[in-house]
């Protein structure tokens, strides 16, 4: 991966509408359940999982050679029903680690009205093409 990539934004994928359906299906996967109320503190890698794979594409990175190292959400406000939630992922640092890019970004999350909801960091491990062939 080019280093010039740092500090690139991608253009967000579609808005994600937060239904009590959505809710309940990824507490759901979590095993728990849903009784109204915020959404989990994790449901952000929902819509964030989509721009992640809008960058992947742009970029040509094939997603079975990537491990996702990391993640965290800093809240400005709980995530709700009826929110209208949009992302834009950027590429925050990138180091090349034994052939492998470790590449950080970071995830605006906003709402409809383009206030900040949340702001996601991963740290995502790209195999480099001689690992991948071990």
């Amino acid at each position: 991966m080019d280093a010039s990539i740092v500090g690139r934004s991608f253009p967000p994928p579609a808005p994600f509408e937060v239904t009590e359906a959505a809710l309940a299906d990824f507490a759901g996967s979590l095993g728990q359940s849903y009784d109204g109320g915020p959404a989990p503190l994790t449901f952000p890698i929902v819509p964030a999982f989509a721009a992640m794979m809008e960058f992947l594409a742009a970029e040509e990175i094939d997603l079975s050679r990537v491990v996702h190292g990391e993640q965290r959400f800093s809240y400005e406000r709980p995530v709700v029903v009826g929110d209208l939630l949009s992302v834009t992922l950027t590429v925050a640092t990138l180091r090349q680690i034994g052939g492998n890019d470790i590449v950080g970004t970071t995830s605006a999350v906003t709402d409809a009205d383009g206030a900040l909801v949340c702001t996601g960091t991963a740290t995502l491990v790209h195999r480099g093409f001689e690992e991948a062939e071990r």
